[in-house]
């Protein structure tokens, strides 16, 4: 292992396909979170991120141009091309990508590559981003893709920030429903041992817990849980389809201080939750992308 991967990754953000933005805002305010200013890619594509106190993020992924990102992906660009696939394939919502942040795109583009599971080209691009004082800064990307032919509708990605944002996001990661971070992936997938070496590759992960729903592996700050279509039922309240054998994304976990505070926001908004395990689960709506559930730091 080299010095470079001596650490696991640390989850980065979670790209989730949306039907618009407008409507990722709307649903997403509703559910209690703080949305940043709506940015467009120079690739077709645009986003209006959450950001928490933990360094995560969720990416809310609208098409601005069809035509821009059509070009882009016959250009040979990874990102808008599998966008554009996992919207063929499963719609216009869902949890499409994971991303990890990385010191150096390029070792980690190289190690894709040695163990065959690059999908193509790095990317790197810059952004104009809008700080919610209203001042424009540049962010800069360098991202690394790796998939697994037995998984089209999953794409993971490292990406190395070539001018970090600035550090004040505070404003941004404050919460009506009290949420930090995130603590948990779930996957799901009918086998999910077949899957372990291709994400431990991703996270710069070796180790692998073997659970009874199938598998954890550990990046630096949140569990990517790949489960079984049981374990999903079990732990979400939410059925996977066992005649999909890929590798599919269907739940985010977060963790609030609170979770007394985010149930009262959801009830006082309206929105549909179950109450599972010590977890408050809501169910995917447009504008959402998957299934989000919460639960209080432990």
């Amino acid at each position: 292992m080299n010095e470079h991967s001596a650490k696991p990754h640390p989850l980065d953000h979670v790209v989730l396909p949306v039907v618009n933005i407008d409507l990722a805002r709307e649903r997403l305010g509703k559910l209690g979170f703080t949305v940043a200013a709506d940015a467009r890619h120079p690739f077709g594509t645009e986003n209006a991120c959450v950001f928490f106190a933990d360094k995560t993020y969720l990416e809310p992924l609208g098409v601005a141009s069809v035509e821009e990102s059509e070009a882009s992906a016959r250009q040979g660009n990874v990102f808008t091309a599998r966008n554009q696939a996992f919207r063929f394939r499963c719609g216009e919502e869902g949890l499409s990508g994971l991303a990890f942040g990385s010191k150096d795109g390029g070792i980690d583009h190289q190690n894709f590559v040695g163990n065959g599971s690059s999908v193509g080209e790095m990317l790197q691009f810059t952004r104009p981003m809008t700080m919610p004082d209203g001042s424009e800064t540049i962010a800069g990307f360098k991202l690394a893709f790796a998939g697994d032919l037995r998984a089209p509708d999953l794409l993971l990605f490292s990406v190395e920030r070539v001018n970090p944002l600035p550090a004040d996001r505070t404003e941004l990661e404050t919460h009506a429903n009290g949420v930090t971070g995130i603590v948990e992936i779930a996957l799901c997938t009918p086998e999910p041992a077949a899957f372990a070496a291709f994400v431990s590759l991703v996270v710069a992960q070796s180790a692998v817990e073997k659970t009874g729903f199938g598998v954890n592996i550990a990046a630096s700050n949140a569990k990517i849980s790949l489960m079984t279509p049981e374990g999903l039922e079990a732990c979400f309240d939410i059925g996977g389809s066992s005649a999909d054998r890929g590798l599919r994304g269907r739940a985010i976990l977060f963790t609030v201080a609170d979770l007394a505070v985010t149930e009262a926001h959801l009830a006082a908004n309206g929105v549909t939750y179950t109450r599972k395990n010590n977890r408050i689960v809501v169910k995917p709506a447009p504008g959402q992308g998957t299934l989000f559930a919460f639960e209080e730091t432990r």
